[in-house]
């Protein structure tokens, strides 16, 4: 379990610098400059990402079972999900009625996802993986919300082909995720009784 709380330090870390450090944040910017910036942040972030999922893959064989999944929590998480992907593809039709109502809707996406998966799971590692994500989505949230109001934000106005586009892209993803994605990647299937 230590791969993956080391993954998930790093990976979530470099992601929390806008919420608890946004001033050194600029000024590390400003310093090595945007490209290199963003180099290191993505290097990182990779490394962090994959110590992640190997460090799941790893702890998720004896993590220790702390409470048994009711069960509609499987139908409930599926739903979730379909919310999640469709909130991950507003992320990129920025003028959706979504993408506009919600101001961060991967950000959000990512709340879903967590506590979706919370929900179906509940090892130690899940708690840990899922568990995680869902604190650091929720105060990332708050964080961006307060940074629009402080910033007096001004979000265009939606139109309907990008909400369309949207709803199209998350259901086809979500369709893609339990049609047998999640199986092949995870090696669990959302539909299996």
């Amino acid at each position: 379990m230590l791969i993956l709380a080391l993954g998930l330090v790093i990976f979530l870390g470099l992601h929390s610098t806008r919420i608890v450090a946004e001033g050194e944040r600029a000024k590390a910017i400003a310093r090595l400059g945007e490209g290199p910036w963003k180099g290191i942040y993505s290097l990182l972030s990779v490394i962090g990402f994959v110590l992640i999922v190997w460090g799941f893959a790893e702890a998720r064989q004896d993590a220790a079972i702390l409470w048994a999944p009711l069960v509609w929590a499987r139908d409930v998480t599926i739903l979730l999900m379909l919310f999640s992907m469709i909130l991950l593809a507003a992320y990129g039709f920025k003028k959706s009625h979504i993408a506009i109502a919600t101001h961060h809707p991967m950000v959000l996406s990512v709340a879903i996802f967590a506590a979706a998966h919370l929900l179906a799971s509940g090892s130690t590692a899940d708690l840990l993986l899922f568990g995680a994500f869902l604190v650091w989505s929720l105060a990332d949230l708050v964080s961006s919300y307060a940074r629009d109001r402080r910033n007096a934000v001004v979000y265009p106005s939606p139109e309907w082909g990008a909400t369309i586009g949207a709803l199209v892209l998350g259901v086809v993803l979500w369709g893609i995720l339990i049609g047998g994605l999640h199986l092949w990647l995870f090696g669990v299937s959302p539909l299996a009784v």
